[in-house]
């Protein structure tokens, strides 16, 4: 179990050097990445209201809403009010959310890259299948 975790902290730390690599790239270092992760996961929701943002990503709602509202500050998402209940917004990017949730990919893209040049075919399926395994809800 060691070597596993000794793993995941290599594999983590990799993937923030790239995602930090790629902030620099693309000059958007005033985000952290906690807000760059909030980006993808408003992006991969389909425009959330607060609460089924704070639900996936397992925190209460007023953290949540403080974090929206810096988002918001920084013109990267904007509250849309929902047409069926007038009380309720649901959180959409902006054009330059859009644009940091590339650059997110991007890193991403990298990272699976630097895996596909290191493993054959089949370890790549077997990886993407264990990884579906552990990370499906």
């Amino acid at each position: 179990m060691e070597k596993l975790v000794n793993v995941i902290a290599k594999l983590s730390r990799e993937i923030g050097h790239m995602e930090e690599a790629a902030k620099e790239q693309f000059n958007f270092n005033e985000l952290t990445l906690t807000q760059m992760n909030y980006l993808e996961t408003i992006s991969q929701l389909g425009n959330p209201n607060l609460t089924e943002l704070a639900a996936e990503l397992n925190l209460t709602k007023p953290t949540v809403k403080v974090a929206v509202d810096k988002l918001v500050e920084k013109d990267y998402i904007c509250r849309v009010k929902s047409d069926e209940d007038r009380r309720s917004a649901h959180l959409h990017l902006t054009v330059k959310g859009k644009l940091i949730n590339h650059t997110h990919d991007f890193a991403h893209k990298q990272m699976a890259e630097l895996i596909g040049q290191k493993l054959d075919q089949t370890e790549l399926a077997l990886l993407e299948m264990l990884l579906e395994k552990v990370f499906t809800k």
